[in-house]
């Protein structure tokens, strides 16, 4: 296993169920993040493929000139979901306790988990899912920054820098048997100056995403 139990914890250990209860229609990392995400996918994802967008929101960042021939969407909060027009067909499912997914077999060409990865307590599970359900040749895009819910978050996560983040995302796609060797794709915040530091102005969020195909 790659966690140990400790690293498993939250410090908010009451059911994610009722975290995420009410809807929260808001973006979670900033429009640069969303933009190179959307770009990432462009380049990544096939017109007319099936797309499996996991733990996800009201929101997919699909490129909106891009269509696929289904895109099945999961989250936590049935509203959000509903409200995400690129889904086709949605489900509500907590993957800390039932890590299991109701898919079949080499059925999607693309698994997309963005900015979620660092809530799952048994990601050696889901990732193992994620290869299951993925078509040969597929591919997997698991995207971060440096934002969370923080007391949601695993202590792995909650611990670690941010380069040692991206390593625990490898570490999660090599326990795998049948996921390819991983890309990383790290970039950097933007460099903010100083007088607008000052004035709480400028920034942004860093960009992280770890990609494996499945052979």
């Amino acid at each position: 296993m790659v966690l140990l139990p400790q690293q498993r914890n939250k410090l908010d250990e009451t059911d994610d169920t009722l975290f995420y209860d009410y809807p929260r229609l808001v973006t979670h990392v900033d429009n640069g993040f969303i933009g190179q995400l959307t770009e990432l996918y462009r380049e990544r994802l096939q017109p007319n493929s099936r797309i499996f967008d996991m733990m996800s929101s009201w929101v997919s960042h699909l490129p909106a000139d891009l269509e696929f021939a289904h895109v099945e969407g999961h989250g936590m909060n049935e509203q959000e979901l509903a409200k995400n027009s690129r889904l086709d067909h949605y489900f509500v499912q907590n993957l800390n306790q039932e890590p299991k997914l109701p898919l079949p077999d080499n059925d999607f060409d693309a698994v997309l988990n963005t900015v979620s990865v660092q809530y799952l307590q048994q990601p050696e599970v889901v990732f193992t899912e994620m290869c299951r359900i993925l078509k040969p040749g597929g591919v997997a895009i698991v995207s971060f920054s440096n934002r969370m819910f923080y007391q949601k978050a695993i202590a792995a996560w909650r611990d670690s820098s941010e380069g040692d983040r991206v390593k625990l995302v490898q570490r999660y796609f090599a326990s795998v048997t049948g996921f390819g060797k991983p890309e990383i794709i790290a970039k950097a915040a933007p460099v903010t100056l100083p007088i607008m530091q000052l004035l709480g102005l400028g920034g942004g969020d860093p960009f992280y995403a770890v990609i494996a195909q499945k052979e």
